[in-house]
Order: structure tokens, then sequence, then C-alpha cells
């Protein structure tokens, strides 16, 4: 009995990963769908109908810090805010270049479609990535739009029932999916490094910060965010579930912390023991109604 021809797709949950999931398939070939759990991603989907899903996960351990360091030195830029897309694509596609060759599987697969992402999803851009991993990318979506890869030129796979996607609209995919009677999630959310409000905290965080933890990461997302003269970081919930968070958050960072009683107000969080007069203040500040109060810290704020 002839063994199956095996392949990686990088999946990411969205609609052009799992097309390529069921374009592979089609072609009789045993899909391995790779997640990327990364630091920065805020999307989440359902993926329960997805078998197989292999996940690798960079959000601990040796490959946050390994994902920190090329985020911090991005060797091929960034892009409006603090996203080095082609970095983080590269990042990710090396590690997936090295499970595939642990497991002996020939093929690496994207949902990548050219044109849909203007810094990474380019032909220059797309050959300097296949260029960085050392493989030629296996692309569907827009195969034909791009040359031959070598998984094409050997045969195994089958160019001719591949497409040619290009651009943003999504509905040659929505028309696919149908076609395939595939379910898949609506867009929603993205990369916090694309994020422009996100971009003056983190660049805070890694002037100030050298091992810096995920926890640290993950306040960045919400909350409202001081710097003290102290060079101490001071953080307040703006409601009550982002004190209820912020005290979660804390459990790890093990920061000293406020919690009013007396009145309603914001949780605060400070590392630095010499700004607890000044938490205090912010607190104050912030548990009232006079907006005039405030722009006396607005030099503080990240």
């Amino acid at each position: 009995m002839k063994t199956k021809t095996k392949a990686i797709v990088l999946f990411s949950g969205g609609l052009d990963s799992r097309l390529v999931v069921k374009i592979l398939e089609q072609q009789d070939i045993e899909v391995i769908p790779l997640m990327f759990k990364l630091p920065f991603s805020c999307c989440s989907f359902d993926n329960s109908d997805i078998k197989n899903i292999q996940i690798i996960d960079c959000r601990k351990g040796k490959l946050f810090e390994e994902y920190l360091e090329m985020l911090k030195h991005p060797k091929f830029g960034r892009g409006n805010a603090m996203n080095p897309c082609i970095d983080c694509k590269v990042f990710m596609f090396k590690k997936a270049k090295e499970y595939a060759d642990k497991n002996k599987i020939k093929i690496l697969a994207t949902g990548e479609v050219l044109g849909e992402r203007p810094m990474s999803q380019t032909v220059p851009a797309m050959q300097k990535i296949d260029k960085e991993i050392g493989y030629e990318l296996l692309r569907p979506l827009s195969a034909k739009l791009l040359p031959e890869t070598q998984a094409e030129k050997q045969k195994l796979v089958d160019r001719n029932k591949f497409f040619d996607i290009n651009g943003r609209k999504r509905q040659q995919q929505i028309d696919l999916a149908k076609k395939f009677s595939i379910k898949f999630p609506m867009p929603a959310g993205g990369c916090l490094l694309c994020e422009k409000d996100y971009q003056p905290r983190l660049k805070d965080l890694f002037n100030k910060e050298k091992n810096i933890s995920s926890e640290q990461l993950k306040t960045l997302e919400n909350f409202r965010h001081f710097r003290s003269e102290n060079s101490g970081k001071i953080i307040l919930g703006r409601n009550e579930a982002e004190n209820t968070s912020l005290e979660n958050l804390n459990k790890k960072l093990n920061w000293n912390i406020i919690i009013p009683e007396k009145i309603p107000g914001p949780t605060a969080i400070y590392e630095n023991s010499k700004d607890k007069k000044l938490a205090e203040e912010l607190i104050k500040v912030y548990s009232s109604k006079d907006l005039e109060l405030r722009k006396k810290f607005e030099k503080l704020k990240i």
C-alpha cells in the first residue's frame, strides 16, 4: 500500500489557511495544520473542526525569548507601527521548516495570497522569505501567479488544481469556501503590533526592561499606563473588569498593589515602592470626574 504524501500547512484558523488544507486534501495529501501561538496575536478562532492541529507556542520559554529578540532587531524593518511582518514570517516559517525536516515532510504550504498584505505578501517579500528559510513555500491560492516551486516540479502536488487569487478582495475565497462546504470565521482582530496606540507602550517597555515577561506584555493591551520620575511603571484599571484583570495579572507580576476600599476607584499596581504616593494620587484623580485634575499627569502617561 502506497504511503500518503504529507504536507504541513501554516494554519492561522482563518479562511485562507482552511482553504489550503482542503485544496491539498483533495489531492489525497495528508495535511498537518501547524498553528503558531504568538505573543502579540489577538485572533482567536474555534478550530475544533480541524483535525490533527499541531501547536508551536511562542508565548513562553526559549521561543518567547527568541521572538522578542527578533522583534527588537528586525532585519527587514517594520510596517507603520511595531510590526516586523517579514521577520515574523521568517521566524515562524523557519520553525515550521525545522518541524517538517524532523518529521521528514517535504511539502510546506501557507494560505498567503499575493497582494493581500502590503508588506509581506508581495512577490519580492515572498522571495526574501523563501531565501531566508531556504525553501520554496507552496502558496496554493496564488500559485498560478508565482514561479513554479520544487514541490510542483517534482509532481508532489498538481499545480493545475491551484489558483490565481490576487489582492485584498476575498470573494474568490468565499466562493471556494461555499464550493468546498467550509465553515470559516469572520475576520476579527489581528496583530497588536500593527496598532499605533500599542506602539509607545511597547517601545517604553523595551527601553526600560531587559527581561520581559508575558504578563508585562499582557498589561500593555489595556489599562492606563504611567511612567514616574523614578522610572517606575504604574498601571491603573479603567473599569471593574480591568480592575479584576489587573489583580489577576499581578499575582504573577508581584508588584505593589492598591485596591480602593472606601470609595469606588481604579485598582493600581506599581513596580517601584517609591511611587506609592503617586499611585495614591492617580487613584484619587481617576476616581474623580474632574478632567482638569488629570491634565497635571498627562506628561507621565504612556
